[in-house]
C-alpha cells in the first residue's frame, strides 16, 4: 500500500535571473511512497506514478481534498475588485 511522506502547501518559488526575479506558482502537492518504491510528487492534476503508472487518485483526493478538474486557486485572481478593472488592466485572465 502507498503511504504519504510529505504534504506541501501551494506557494511561489522564487528564482533569481539576470534581469530580476521569476516567480513560479507551485500548486499544493503530496509526496507518496509508491508500490514500486519511488517517491513521486503528486498534485490534483497529476495523480499517477510516472515510473510504474500506479493511480494514487484516492490518496491525492483524500490528502489535498482536490480532484482533477477542480478549479485551482491563484492569489493574483483577487488583485482586482471587479471584472471591469481586470478588463482595463490589459492582463490576460
Amino acid at each position: 500500500m502507498a503511504r504519504v511522506i510529505e504534504r506541501v502547501e501551494a506557494h511561489y518559488e522564487v528564482q533569481d535571473v539576470e534581469m530580476g526575479k521569476v516567480y513560479r506558482w507551485r500548486p499544493e502537492s503530496v509526496v507518496v511512497e509508491c508500490y514500486c518504491g519511488k517517491e513521486p510528487t503528486l498534485t490534483a492534476s497529476k495523480n499517477a506514478c510516472s515510473e510504474c503508472g500506479a493511480d494514487h487518485r484516492t490518496i491525492v483526493e483524500g490528502v489535498l481534498g482536490a480532484s482533477p478538474g477542480d478549479e485551482v486557486y491563484h492569489p493574483w485572481h483577487n488583485y482586482y475588485s471587479s471584472e471591469e478593472e481586470r478588463e482595463d488592466s490589459g492582463l490576460p485572465f
